[in-house]
């Protein structure tokens, strides 16, 4: 009976649109997320394209042949889109930073504009090539209206490139702590300073009140055009960042190092924590976000997080948000959860789930089975709630730093013809969509865009492009080309998210449910698993095959599961009580809910 009664349910939200839920009921995990870059997604008032800054193009930041400059995109397109969204099963939109940004930066010959909206010079307006906080707060409200809610990119790490460094003028080395540290001025061996400081690791006023010589390990200096240009007003104090040079990625570089240059924030300082505290809180107070996703998270120490990630809980709830979502960036390499864990626990966020991204990765390539999904499930135990916290990671397929999917599946299949490579990102969305995590589809993905690589490669726009690396490129699933507007409703990626948004959305066991695998290998071939919903007991069970090659094979299952009822596809025969018999085609997968 609970079998027919959730296939009803998922047959009616098939043919309706989804349900005008009420959206701050919604938990983090119940959510289908579309991230964007405003910039390449959809320009809805070309007036604002150079952000009412005079001059040429290095003072700008526009220009639409360049894939490093902003093209263009901006609130209003987003708000006109809404549609395009909601009409694939959207229920939340995350963008890229939308703070007023530094417009170019870069040597002579190196330029290049914040599009992208990581190099923030001003925490508390948006950037004038998206718009105003007026047009914010409307897209906000337009968002709200359909359900929908908004997830803000935040950085806190570092801020726009802006202090410099007098002894040293180009690419600065990082210079540690033990051989320059507070207690001395320019080394081990230099002048006795700053006696009274008892180490960033006391992090008190009166503490961080002992710096008052600003000792630094390099001589950090404002440019006069540039001694105001931040906000709040308290970025404009060098004391509060570390000037310690450029970040070489490990080691305590991590936290206290340069971004590539940018402005590393000390954000152990009690100063910090209570100003970002209050510019971020404003955001919630004022607009009424529904989440944020830290940038670069880890490079930021875990008291600061500590103390910030509560005190957003805390504002939001005090807004009326009671389902709040923050998640960070914590960029690792390959299947590693450990790394993961370490700082969902020490940090209390969420993570984005860049472990799903490479076991994806690694079992549609053609040469691995899908064992590296079913480990990833088994490790989910490491997180701080286990696999709770596992439910409420963003899952993705491929995002604006790391290259789509597609482009990570061909560099590891450099022969894979157009038609194998779109059943293959298929199956893939079909994985993220029925695995636990809450899928995030990244912007261009739904329309079949093959990167060229990962960074500006990765970053195309949806409206017709005019750069000569994104108009040579290939897309999946269509013969539209990036010099045409790509927001085709029926392309064949975009139409199977919509249903398998719409499946998802009925299912509490896709959403909420825990996961058993059932069967998977070493080579390319069967991969099953049941995702259970606790409350109800509901069951929902899904067989893929991951190889090129028909495939019949067994699976187990409960041995009080007396059926199936089918949600996609021909689902499996029973063998006996607990043991399915299932045949599929290559790359094709099933989704059935269980008697």
């Amino acid at each position: 009976m609970k079998a027919k009664l959730l296939a009803s349910l998922i047959a009616l939200a098939l043919a309706t649109p989804v349900a005008a839920q009420n959206y701050r009921d919604r938990l983090p995990e119940d959510e289908v997320i579309y991230f964007v870059l405003p910039d390449r997604f959809a320009n809805g008032d070309p007036k604002n394209d150079k952000g009412g800054i005079k001059g040429d193009r290095l003072k700008h930041g526009f220009d639409p042949t360049h894939k490093g400059f902003y093209q263009g995109g901006d609130l209003k397109g987003l708000t006109l889109k809404l549609d395009y969204l909601q009409s694939m099963g959207m229920t939340a939109i995350w963008f890229a930073p939308i703070f007023k940004n530094k417009p170019v930066q870069g040597g002579p010959g190196q330029e290049s504009a914040g599009y992208h909206g990581y190099w923030i010079t001003d925490f508390t307006s948006i950037d004038p090539h998206f718009g105003t906080n007026a047009e914010f707060k409307a897209f906000v409200d337009a968002a709200h209206a359909r359900g929908m809610k908004v997830y803000m990119d935040i950085v806190v790490n570092h801020t726009a490139d802006v202090i410099q460094y007098r002894d040293c003028p180009g690419d600065c080395a990082y210079r540690s702590i033990a051989d320059y540290p507070w207690s001395r001025k320019g080394g081990v061996k230099g002048e006795v300073i700053n006696s009274g400081f008892k180490g960033d690791s006391v992090q008190t006023d009166e503490n961080f009140a002992k710096l008052d010589n600003m000792n630094f390990a390099y001589q950090p200096f404002v440019p006069e055009a540039e001694k105001n240009v931040k906000v709040p007003a308290w970025l404009n104090d060098i004391r509060y960042y570390h000037n310690r040079g450029n970040s070489y990625w490990k080691g305590e570089s991590v936290v206290y190092g340069d971004f590539v240059g940018l402005d590393d924030v000390a954000t152990e300082n009690p100063r910090v924590v209570r100003g970002f505290i209050d510019v971020f809180g404003k955001w919630i107070d004022d607009f009424g976000v529904d989440g944020f996703r830290i940038d670069t998270s880890k490079h930021v120490n875990s008291e600061f997080w500590q103390a910030f990630v509560p005190a957003m809980y805390e504002r939001a709830k005090a807004r009326g948000i009671p389902n709040f979502h923050i998640f960070a960036e914590v960029m690792v390499d390959g299947t590693d959860t450990a790394t993961l864990a370490r700082y969902n626990r020490s940090d209390l966020y969420d993570t984005l789930d860049f472990a799903f991204t490479w076991a994806v990765v690694d079992a549609l390539s053609g040469k691995n089975g899908p064992e590296a999904l079913s480990r990833l499930m088994a490790n989910d135990i490491l997180y701080r709630d286990g696999p709770g916290s596992a439910k409420r990671m963003p899952t993705f397929l491929g995002n604006h730093d790391i290259a789509r999917f597609t482009t990570n599946l061909r560099r590891r299949m450099p022969d894979i013809g157009q038609d194998e490579l779109l059943k293959r990102t298929l199956l893939a969305h079909a994985l993220m969509f029925t695995m636990r995590g809450v899928p995030t589809i990244y912007s261009g993905d739904e329309q079949g865009f093959v990167s060229d690589g990962g960074d500006q490669d990765a970053r195309e726009t949806l409206f017709a492009s005019k750069v000569k690396l994104y108009l040579d490129n290939d897309l999946v699933g269509t013969d539209n080309s990036h010099a045409q507007d790509n927001y085709a409703q029926g392309h064949p990626i975009y139409r199977q998210i919509a249903m398998l948004s719409k499946i998802r959305l009925a299912s509490p066991p896709l959403r909420r449910g825990k996961t058993i695998v059932r069967n998977h290998g070493e080579k390319p071939g069967l991969f099953a698993f049941s995702r259970i919903d606790e409350e109800s007991d509901q069951e929902i069970v899904v067989v893929a095959n991951t190889s090129n090659e028909s495939i019949t094979g067994n699976f187990e299952l409960s041995p009080t599961i007396t059926g199936f009822s089918p949600i996609h596809g021909a689902c499996p025969t029973l063998n006996a009580p607990g043991s399915a018999a299932i045949s599929l085609q290559p790359l094709e997968y099933v989704i059935c809910s269980t008697k």
